[in-house]
């Protein structure tokens, strides 16, 4: 009794008592309702932790209040030693406080096996041409909201209803000021902070140009300086990074070090030209990897020649195309991309994508904030697929799939990126949820787009997507004998099928053929995973 609101209750499930919800674990829940709720704090609230508002009982807080959760499927009560029924009140909206005595059942079956609110259940008990324009409106509501045919589309909508709300809202941003007499900086004696030598002054080095006269010694002045048109190095370093992030190699080969202990530039007429034109357009950086990429330098073929080989080893000459393993974000951007699951949105908060269960609380320290938080907690609906740029990067826990393509933990700057070949990288690729989402996606859109099609025609068109090229006789008749090896044992096994394709935040299309689609999906995965897919050649 009492005036209380809960924003989420969560139950968890292991063999040790809980005091933290492991968000990986949950055992998920279908259903609230309860006795009474508070017209805008109703009790579905609670299966959403991001909702805005809980489940209240304001106007009858004097009376007993009861709120019963379903679980998605049966849980065994003989399955696990400890059950752990997390409340959460965090005072958001309700304006009121936890509830202070409370018991839990667990029961077997709810109102006859319906999660029906009892209001919900009377409305429908009414005959339609009875019902009042009210309560037609409550029972519409309702089905748009609990249909589990229009799932997707709530998804869909929570999420662009999330972001509408990140890109609209307003945010506080800190501002710098300059101090009105700022403190004297001194030359320490061998690095001694008790032992001040002379007063220093702001200023570039010696050898690059000065800043321009009369400019003041602040920090604009000094961002200004980098980029201005005579400045010799601001435009070499980028269009250098550039062309390393294309070629493998940059033009100067040690791009964290321009200076004496750093190796000559290969073609330095092209660099200071390219340099040049970079400045000149206004430092357009699309405009200037448009430039590299469709020049024929870029466009060769990477097929190395023994000639080629022995006078240009390393190809430094760059005696034919670029040929290295693409960054583990571009894996995964293209893997989406050719799926049809990439979303494209630019800007708004960091997400969440999938990760192993329980990787924050092995290595992250107690904590709440979200450096220091034990529990992962995934993102649903288009959060997870959009572009890795905006994945949430915890540095004591990096993505563990970027880490496995070499992503460094961003603990310190890296210029140029390690480039490894492991059987981890060809695990990830097969078993990961992003990516066998990914190939279920890309099955499911062919399978849309080819509704006729033989399983040869199928499987060329995703080889094709994927490679920008047909596959070869012997190619085809590979991947089409492992479809056939798929498509017999889905057959035998359809619940196996079925469990495949639950795999990932996206719902599958139920009309199409499971085994068909689960054959394929497979198809989808090991094309993702052929080196042609991972590998800039």
């Amino acid at each position: 009794e009492g005036s209380f609101g809960l924003s989420a209750v969560h139950v968890s499930a292991g063999a040790l008592p809980s005091d933290e919800v492991d968000w990986n674990q949950l055992l998920p829940l279908r259903g609230a309702t309860a006795s009474y709720a508070h017209p805008e704090h109703p009790a579905r609230n609670v299966l959403d932790p991001r909702a805005v508002s809980g489940w209240s009982p304001l106007g009858r807080v004097k009376e007993p209040q009861q709120l019963t959760l379903i679980f998605e499927t049966p849980a065994d009560p003989g399955k696990w030693d400890h059950y752990t029924v997390f409340l959460s009140s965090v005072n958001r909206g309700t304006g009121h406080s936890s509830p202070g005595h409370f018991r839990i059942f667990a029961v077997t079956g709810h109102d006859g096996g319906t999660a029906l609110p009892a209001y919900t259940q009377t409305l429908l008990g009414i005959p339609s041409g009875a019902r009042t324009a009210q309560q037609k409106q409550h029972i519409q509501e309702f089905h748009a909201k609990n249909n589990p045919r229009l799932a997707r589309a709530r998804e869909e909508l929570a999420s662009l209803e999330q972001r509408l709300d990140e890109m609209t809202k307003p945010y506080s941003t800190l501002v710098m000021n300059t101090a009105e007499k700022p403190r004297k900086t001194h030359l320490l004696e061998r690095g001694a902070y008790d032992q001040p030598r002379e007063a220093l002054e702001a200023a570039t080095p010696a050898f690059l140009p000065p800043l321009p006269e009369g400019a003041p010694k602040n920090r604009l002045a000094l961002a200004d300086w980098f980029v201005a048109p005579e400045h010799p190095l601001t435009s070499r370093v980028a269009v250098n990074r550039m062309w390393q992030m294309l070629f493998g190699t940059g033009i100067v080969a040690t791009s964290a070090d321009f200076g004496s202990q750093g190796e000559w530039p290969s073609h330095p007429e092209l660099l200071d030209a390219l340099a040049v034109d970079f400045v000149e357009s206004g430092w357009q950086v699309k405009r200037m990897i448009r430039k590299m990429v469709m020049s024929a330098t870029y466009r060769q073929s990477s097929h190395v020649r023994a000639e080629s080989l022995r006078a240009d080893p390393l190809n430094r000459l760059l005696s034919h195309g670029p040929r290295f393993r693409l960054q583990g974000e571009f894996i995964r951007d293209g893997a989406l991309r050719v799926s049809g699951l990439l979303v494209p949105w630019i800007g708004g908060s960091s997400v969440k994508p999938y990760q192993p269960a329980g990787l924050w609380r092995e290595i992250s320290h107690y904590g709440s904030t979200p450096a220091t938080s034990q529990v992962f907690r995934q993102d649903a609906g288009l959060s997870l697929h959009r572009r890795s740029l905006y994945t949430y990067w915890k540095r004591t826990v990096p993505p563990p799939s970027m880490s496995a393509f070499d992503a460094p933990s961003r603990e310190l700057c890296t210029m140029q990126r390690a480039s490894t070949n492991t059987p981890i990288q060809a695990l990830v690729l097969l078993n990961d949820p992003q990516f066998v989402e990914a190939g279920r996606a890309f099955a499911e859109r062919i399978l849309h787009a080819m509704p006729a099609a033989p399983a040869s025609a199928r499987i060329a068109r995703m080889f094709e997507d994927v490679t920008s090229r047909p596959p070869g006789a012997h190619e085809l008749a590979l991947l089409l004998e492992a479809h056939e090896e798929q498509r017999h044992a889905y057959a035998e096994r359809p619940d196996a099928a079925l469990a495949l394709l639950r795999l990932g935040g996206t719902r599958r299309d139920a009309s199409l053929d499971a085994v068909e689609h689960a054959a394929l999906c497979n198809i989808a995965n090991l094309i993702l995973n052929l080196s042609e897919a991972i590998t800039k050649g």
